[in-house]
């Protein structure tokens, strides 16, 4: 077709009452959905004292199902992206759900507590992780949203320090890709900037890039990338550094994006609760250990996943404290905890160790 041919606007009115239709029939089946939703919330909560609405392992089943299924033009990941926004306002209407996270608005835990929640969940910004495990441990909050590993960075050490304390389960766990974006105000005077607003950890991820690009601009750490950018409301010379949330919630543009230096790079996240959870079918396993003060008693305590073929995924080591000089492991392992194999090894690690705790099972991260 030439640049000068006419559209055929006829054929576009078609078009579009075709989509009205198929409009109407997915409205017409999201609201049948929701109703069952409901039926299901009357049933758990006349056959329990403390009825469970909030199902990880349900909600990873249906939306590995769903990208199994796809047969584009849409990718799997968006399809099921809808999906989980379908599946929180269902899940809404059955018991509204309180989420604390790592704030404040508009940081990465906050994109990870919605892309993990959904739109519709409650949203609660704390100061601290402390804060966040103390949250879900009163019953404020029925689950946590915390930070325990940066793909650049390494392991965020207050998140595990809290599970020595703590006997809340980790329930599930979310990847974000990390895209930083270079954001200002509406009000910005871009040709004046002289300050430059993030996290510590954004600007050492963006360092070779503000190099390049604003090599004389002042470059101030604050406590998070939410900070950063709440800060540009009232001032007209500065900009921040800080992902897609804090764009709407700030009301910001975008005057670069994905400025990161590493493409790749992505955190992980952890879901705290208070419940044990079934299996998936695609599961991880995470465990605290300590070993007895002996030669060799790491490789012997390890010895059981490899004898039952058991994947250990990760192991941090942290200060057992009060104990002086005394450590211990934080391991992830593939598999759940009903699985014979996983159950197996960890009994036989029990046996080998000064002590031993399982911090969950919970299915691995969908999105």
């Amino acid at each position: 077709m030439s640049e000068n041919t006419p559209i055929n606007t006829d054929e576009i009115q078609a078009h579009r009452r075709r989509i009205d239709v198929i409009d109407e029939q997915i409205q017409q089946l999201i609201n049948q959905r929701a109703r069952i939703a409901q039926e299901v919330a009357v049933v758990k909560k006349n056959h329990g004292d403390h009825p469970i609405f909030y199902r990880p392992e349900r909600e990873a089943q249906v939306l590995k199902a769903v990208m199994a299924r796809n047969e584009g033009p849409l990718s799997g990941e968006k399809m099921a992206r809808l999906f989980r926004e379908i599946m929180s306002v269902c899940l809404e209407l059955e018991e509204p759900q309180r989420v604390a996270f790592l704030g404040p608005v508009g940081t990465f835990t906050h994109a990870a507590a919605l892309k993990h929640f959904g739109k519709a969940a409650t949203t609660v910004s704390l100061t601290t992780i402390t804060d966040v495990f103390r949250e879900v441990e009163s019953g404020n909050a029925m689950y946590g949203v915390v930070p325990v590993e940066n793909s650049s960075e390494g392991v965020v050490n207050h998140t595990l320090d809290a599970f020595l304390s703590s006997t809340l389960k980790i329930i599930g766990e979310v990847e974000l890709p990390i895209h930083h974006h270079f954001l200002v105000a509406e009000h910005t005077r871009v040709e004046s900037l002289s300050r430059i607003y993030a996290h510590q950890q954004a600007l050492a991820q963006c360092r070779h890039w503000l190099d390049v690009n604003f090599p004389n601009v002042e470059r101030v750490a604050v406590s998070s990338n939410g900070e950063a950018a709440r800060r540009l409301q009232n001032e007209w010379h500065s900009a921040a550094i800080a992902g897609e949330v804090a764009v709407a919630e700030y009301g910001l543009h975008k005057l670069h994006e994905n400025i990161e230096d590493n493409p790749g790079n992505t955190t992980r996240f952890l879901i705290i609760g208070r419940e044990e959870i079934a299996p998936s079918g695609t599961d991880k396993t995470s465990i605290m250990v300590s070993s007895p003060d002996k030669s060799g008693a790491l490789l012997e305590l390890l010895q059981p996943l490899y004898k039952h073929g058991v994947s250990m995924t990760s192991i941090e080591t942290r200060p057992e404290r009060p104990n002086k000089w005394s450590y211990v492991f934080f391991i992830d392992m593939d598999g759940h905890i009903s699985d014979e194999s996983v159950s197996t090894a960890i009994d036989e690690m029990r046996v080998l160790a000064k002590e031993l705790r399982i911090l969950g099972s919970y299915p691995k991260a969908v999105l």
